[in-house]
């Protein structure tokens, strides 16, 4: 990582875990007002996202989708430069068998995501 690069592997962790796997609405909240700009937009396979409310909605809205033990989980570290980053990551219940694995494409300003775009891989 080049001198000024942001921590893209930190980031976008904290992305999973204090965003997508948190199921406190307070506590997603706040950490999507960290880590996120202020008018972030989240692209998904069939939804387009815009703004922190509507992250931390969409986020509460897939956690209660799914099982009380669902989680994602990081695959390897997140790589970055010059503002974009990514990271590898699985989920499904937390003791099972992965249901999905994908990839988080984030764009990065002033060290925030400004936007982010969720990569399902196909299924077998």
């Amino acid at each position: 990582m080049s001198t000024g690069e942001p921590d893209y592997d930190r980031l976008l962790r904290s992305n999973l875990e204090r965003v997508f796997n948190e199921r406190n609405a307070a506590r997603r909240s706040a950490a999507v007002a960290e880590l996120f700009g202020a008018d972030p937009v989240m692209f998904e396979p069939a939804n387009v996202v815009r703004g922190q409310s509507a992250i931390v909605d969409a986020a509460g809205q897939l956690l209660a989708q799914f099982g009380a033990d669902f989680a994602f989980v990081p695959i390897g570290n997140a790589v970055g430069h010059h503002g974009l980053a990514r990271l590898s990551w699985q989920a499904g219940p937390r003791i099972g068998p992965v249901a999905v694995t994908g990839t988080d494409v984030a764009e990065i300003v002033d060290g925030r995501i400004a936007r982010l775009w969720v990569l399902l891989n196909p299924t077998a």
